[in-house]
């Protein structure tokens, strides 16, 4: 196995991967390495979620997403979820719970998503990054989940997080 790095990035590594299989065949793939991510399911009451409005100029479109964040160097999870809510919608959370750590594309991308629940919220001002164009917004619940099975959500790490909340949330 042989890996060349292709590009290094602010976030990211890309390389090129050369593997010989057990039967002798070599196959190249390109890889994307990066550091990890947090998700944040800022529930805002019973029947509350908080959701952001997100540009994204990759595809050049806004999307309904739960508040995330790529992890510091050795950066402790927890503490970025911390950060990240606080960044990105301004709220404080009283209480965690990690609903899951995921895998988003592992057929080229190493990044883990550590998704928690951030619950007894308080109010504050967000705080975006220069690069960040975002709009918190308060949605009721029902509408979320139904933004998820219908189609209006298309970011899956938004997806994920409200379905396994819903699965999840009587269980304490």
């Amino acid at each position: 196995m042989a890996r060349t790095l292709v590009h290094r990035g602010h976030k990211i590594e890309v390389l090129l991967d050369t593997t010989v299989l057990p039967d002798g065949t070599t196959i190249r793939r390109d890889m994307v390495l990066h550091p990890g991510a947090v998700v944040i399911l800022p529930v805002v009451d019973a029947g509350h979620v908080c959701l952001l409005k997100n540009y994204r100029f990759i595809i050049d479109e806004t999307l309904w997403e739960l508040p995330a964040g790529t992890l510091e160097p050795g950066e402790d999870p927890a503490h970025a979820a911390e950060r990240e809510l606080a960044e990105e919608t301004g709220y404080t959370a009283g209480r965690w719970r990690k609903l899951t750590a995921a895998y988003a594309s592992p057929g080229c991308l190493s990044e883990m998503m550590h998704i928690y629940a951030a619950l007894d919220l308080t109010p504050g001002p967000a705080r975006p990054e220069k690069d960040e164009t975002l709009e918190p917004h308060v949605v009721p619940w029902e509408q979320a989940l139904a933004w998820a099975l219908d189609g209006t959500i298309r970011d899956v790490k938004t997806i994920a997080g409200l379905l396994l909340w819903d699965r999840l949330r009587g269980e304490r």
